[in-house]
Parts: C-alpha cells; structure tokens; sequence
C-alpha cells in the first residue's frame, strides 16, 4: 500500500480527520499521479523529436542543422549548452539557453521565425 495513503488511513484511526476527508486526500493523490504519467507522456513524446534550425544568410551562408531531442537532453545534461557553432552569420541571435528550456517544457513546432532586414533568415522548429 502506498505510504501516503497509509498515512492518510491512520489519521483516520487517530480521529484527526474525517472519513470523507480521507477519501479527498486519496483521490487528491490519485489525481496526482495521472497528472504525473500524463506529464511523462509528454516527455516522451517530446523526446522523439527534432530540433531544426535553418539559417539562410544574405552573405550566403546556409546552416541546416537537425538534432533529435534526445541527443539535445542528454549533451545539455553532461555539458549544460547546446554545441552549436554561433558564429555564422544570423545565427548570432539564437537564444540557446531559451531553446533548451523550450524542449525541456515540452513546447514544439516553430519557436524561432527571423527574417530580418539584412536579408537573414533563421528558423528553429521541433517537430
């Protein structure tokens, strides 16, 4: 048995709480714990997919990178940044950091749409 029900159950037996009160509590756990395998379920489903950033600069150089997200946890797990060169021409304004927070809240599809006035173009999306 779970040990927060146990719990649960012997201030039941002490007389501090009531029995309805009981029942809240473990369905307040039960609900809990959906909430946490629904959450999982959305770290896995983000964990099989791919970041993708295009680059198309108006000096000519072009980056198209492609990452599984699970390659991407485990790198900024044992290095703590995304090794990704910044140095070519449009990518000086990628967020990284806010990139690795993106994938570690679960957010996917386009999260970087640049098109700026020089000419640059810069898409990030995980799909």
């Amino acid at each position: 048995m779970n040990e927060e029900i146990s719990k649960i159950l012997k201030m039941v037996e002490e007389g501090k709480i009531t029995a309805d009160k009981a029942q809240e509590l473990i369905e307040a756990i039960g609900d809990k714990k959906t909430s946490t395998s629904v959450q999982l379920a959305q770290d896995d489903d983000i964990i099989n997919k791919t970041l993708k950033i295009r680059v198309n600069s108006h000096e000519g150089d072009v980056v198209n990178v492609n990452l599984p997200i699970k390659f991407i946890k485990t790198v900024l797990k044992t290095f703590g940044k995304i090794p990704i060169n910044t140095d070519v021409k449009g990518m000086e304004n990628i967020d990284l950091n806010l990139i690795a927070e993106a994938i570690d809240n679960g957010i996917s599809g386009k999260i970087v749409d640049v098109n700026s006035a020089d000419g640059d173009i810069v898409e990030v999306t995980i799909e």
